[in-house]
């Protein structure tokens, strides 16, 4: 390739163009932009289910307090309960003692004798079995104690694990949200500054190109003109990803490849999204917008002014192996990338 006021032939990138990629081709039909996704049942669902345990936590805490209240009262009533067994134990032992029997005061004194250590014998019975009762039901408010912190433990576990499953639909959702909006608005083209790389001309751009894809003319004007989004060897195929029905490419490199603007615009987006997996779209001006994913690493944020060619990720792997997918849209619209990228 000659460049513009120059006599040598610099190599810069070569390009395996694979697949039915036309130039000139139009943008596909009946564009499907983003919505912001409706409250989905599951999410009620989970909302309830995290209200209802709620409740049963709620109601584990006021059980171990009612059985600490229970547990703690029970202490003094039990020593007093042992107290009058030991008091009771030692007056039926002095009633039985040997020696010590009304034999002379006659049949009658021995009957009374009798039916005093009948009732001293009841009385101990009844305060042993009561003092045997209160330490049932004390090991009995232990064990319930015992069950109420596994519970507890369980339910905390299942809530925090549901309550990270609600965080991470909201989050979804936020990056839905987000990605739906950052075609709704366009920043203007703005004052973007052009980087050429190293050693290259502004004006000899990949391609052949002789414009500065930073001119005036916006991003509209530099169709077939647009830096390449990345240095070096590469394998383009036609492609497209889940929510829309307009074309992209994946550009097949080695894994960690520089991956860069390919005109100066603002960053609309810089996160996760679905099929995509890491992407920056970037607001080209008037609702002009290119998207990078499959990115390995971002190293834009949102809001950030970019220059043509400077550096927004790399190339990452989603397990079919490493490549960028690229696409342009126009508002919602995706359009064919290969023209404005003079293949």
């Amino acid at each position: 390739m000659r460049v513009p006021g120059g006599g040598r032939r610099v190599a810069i990138i070569v390009v395996a163009l694979v697949g039915p990629v036309a130039l000139g081709q139009p943008g596909h039909a009946a564009p499907r932009p983003a919505a912001e996704p409706p409250l989905s049942s599951e999410a009620s669902q989970t909302a309830l289910a995290l209200a209802a345990l709620d409740r049963r936590i709620a109601d584990l805490d006021d059980e171990e307090l009612t059985t600490k209240r229970e547990l703690g009262g029970l202490g003094p009533e039990l020593g007093q309960a042992h107290a009058r067994v030991l008091l009771r134990g030692r007056a039926f032992y002095r009633l039985t003692r040997a020696g010590m029997l009304p034999v002379g005061g006659g049949f009658d004194e021995l009957v009374m004798h009798a039916m005093r250590v009948e009732r001293a014998r009841r009385a101990l019975a009844g305060d042993l079995a009561t003092e045997r009762h209160m330490r049932e039901r004390g090991a009995d408010l232990s064990r319930a104690l015992e069950r109420v912190a596994r519970d507890r433990v369980a339910l905390a576990s299942q809530r925090s694990a549901m309550d990270a499953a609600r965080l991470a639909m909201e989050d979804e959702r936020r990056r839905h949200t987000a990605f739906a909006r950052a075609f709704e608005t366009s920043t203007g083209a703005g004052d973007y500054v052009a980087i050429c790389p190293a050693g290259t001309p502004c004006g000899a751009q990949w391609g052949g190109a002789s414009a500065d894809p930073a001119s005036p003319g916006g991003f509209q004007a530099s169709r077939g003109r647009l830096l390449f989004p990345l240095l070096g060897r590469a394998d383009v195929r036609p492609a497209h990803r889940e929510g829309t029905d307009g074309p992209g490419l994946e550009v097949h490199a080695p894994i960690g490849s520089v991956v860069r603007a390919v005109f100066g615009g603002r960053v609309a987006f810089a996160d996760r999204y679905g099929p995509y997996g890491r992407i920056v779209i970037l607001d080209h001006g008037e609702h002009y917008y290119t998207v990078s994913g499959n990115l390995a690493g971002v190293d834009v944020k949102i809001g950030d002014d970019i220059s043509a060619g400077e550096r927004i990720g790399s190339v990452g792997d989603d397990g079919q192996g490493p490549m960028l997918y690229f696409e342009i849209r126009h508002g919602a619209e995706t359009i064919p990338p290969a023209p404005w990228l003079g293949l």
